[in-house]
């Protein structure tokens, strides 16, 4: 999970259905603005190139009774069935992180080693935090059914070959550090853009002093 930023103004479609109060919030324009803004990417697990995508309100519309909520850009997301399936429980009807307005890696931390993934919130007495950590880990490590064991197993897959892609260009910098090509891979592989981004970036966080210079190389904007 990281931070997007959200195109501005709302797709002209949803603008129309949300004056007349009835239509679909999934029109054509929808759909492309929320694939581009969130780069391809579940905004929870961040898997890229969704084969299931889904247009999922954070807070939910209680079928359709909350007008507000449901035709609302702000509260759009794009996600994928696995991710929307887990997150649907009371527990996690609020409190989600707005990566849209606030940046979750500055209130969790994402580790992945000894091939378990673990989301910690920094501050656990923050409830936003807290809750989307839980949901997170949920995510990754939710196995009471054979499909979320498999769709589970996929993602945490998923993260340990990013991880490895980023310590082999950690090992290419480091031992030529002149070579703009070994820059530019790691530069693409900590963009907020990279799919499962956030466990990268943690992890070169974690251990700013250990590489300061690849540290430097993270957008921070």
């Amino acid at each position: 999970m990281v931070k997007i930023e959200r195109s501005k103004p709302a797709p002209k479609s949803l603008q129309i259905a949300k004056k007349k109060g009835k239509g679909s919030y999934r029109r054509e324009d929808v759909i492309d603005r929320l694939r581009e803004d969130f780069h391809d990417k579940c905004y929870l697990c961040e898997t890229k190139g969704l084969q299931d995508p889904e247009v999922e309100h954070r807070l939910p519309h209680q079928n359709g009774k909350n007008l507000k909520r449901k035709y609302d850009w702000n509260n759009l997301f794009w996600s994928c069935g696995h991710c929307n399936n887990v997150k649907n429980k009371y527990y996690y009807s609020k409190n989600i992180i707005d990566c849209c307005k606030v940046d979750p890696e500055e209130l969790l931390v994402f580790v992945a080693a000894d091939e378990s993934i673990q989301i910690e919130p920094v501050n656990k007495k923050k409830r936003s935090a807290k809750v989307t950590a839980d949901l997170l880990n949920d995510v990754y490590n939710l196995t009471n059914t054979g499909i979320r064991l498999a769709a589970c197993d996929n993602r945490v897959k998923g993260v340990f070959i990013q991880m490895n892609l980023l310590f082999n260009a950690i090992n290419n910098y480091i031992d030529d550090s002149s070579n703009k090509d070994y820059e530019d891979t790691l530069k693409a592989l900590l963009s907020r853009e990279s799919e499962y981004a956030a466990f990268k970036r943690s992890y070169i966080r974690e251990n700013k002093d250990l590489y300061p210079d690849v540290y430097g190389l993270i957008d921070e904007e």
